[in-house]
């Protein structure tokens, strides 16, 4: 495991699922973490945490709450800045595409789209100044194969990529590095919600017959941070399903 001693990391979208498991993953290699969520995060949260992490509570879908948000932050005295960027809050509002609605369709882009831009590019700014920097976008294995009654969360997933490209080639001169990971089916409140039959349904179709777990993202988030020479890429942990 690489040493984020003294690296500050900031994840969205961590009180709870994918994004504790990152956070707490990083608080055990020594990083000093900032937890972010729409609404105050439990103190029974903060008691899985080795250190006392700094807490933000945002909509990640208002850009003036993001921006504000983090220039409060980044006024504290004691705040040297973000390391560590990790974008993963994000929404579903699943339905076909004939019965979705053109609300349903904006919010979730707006969200996991639109939101992950709002949070990044104050950071981004930051870390040019910094001439370091790495960030880490959640996006999903839907956003490569498409996946029937998500056409909102596939389009929102699969425009996570192409930011994470362009944003690859803007930072790579001042040694900032962008990469995405595109997880696959992963235990969770969803995936447990869903009836036995789907849930055999679709292991059919995953070619290591199992979801993936929370702390298996987060093994590829600390790779990815810790690796100097990866920028650009989608690493996808998906059990082989989009093969």
């Amino acid at each position: 495991m690489a040493d984020f001693t003294d690296k500050t990391v900031l994840v969205t979208g961590s009180s709870r699922g994918i994004g504790l498991a990152i956070a707490k993953a990083f608080d055990a290699a020594g990083a000093n973490v900032i937890l972010h969520a729409r609404s105050e995060i439990s103190p029974e949260t903060l008691a899985e945490f080795k250190s006392e992490p700094k807490t933000l509570q945002f909509d990640i879908a208002d850009p003036e709450a993001a921006e504000s948000s983090l220039k409060a932050l980044y006024k504290q005295e004691s705040f040297s800045g973000i390391d560590i960027l990790i974008n993963n809050a994000g929404i579903t509002k699943d339905q076909l595409a004939i019965a979705m609605t053109p609300a349903d369709f904006a919010q979730v882009v707006n969200v996991n789209l639109n939101g992950t831009f709002n949070v990044t590019q104050p950071v981004f700014k930051k870390m040019i100044r910094q001439k370091h920097g790495a960030i880490i976008n959640l996006a999903s294995v839907v956003g490569l194969m498409g996946n029937m009654g998500q056409a909102n969360y596939s389009a929102s997933k699969a425009g996570l990529v192409g930011l994470t490209k362009t944003l690859a080639k803007e930072g790579a001169r001042r040694h900032i590095r962008v990469n995405a990971i595109a997880p696959g089916m992963i235990v969770s409140d969803m995936t447990g919600a869903l009836p036995e039959k789907t849930q055999e349904e679709i292991l059919k179709n995953i070619p290591l017959s199992r979801f993936g777990e929370a702390s298996e993202i987060a093994d590829v988030a600390l790779f990815l941070a810790g690796n100097d020479y990866i920028t650009g890429q989608t690493i996808t942990v998906d059990g082989g399903l989009y093969i």
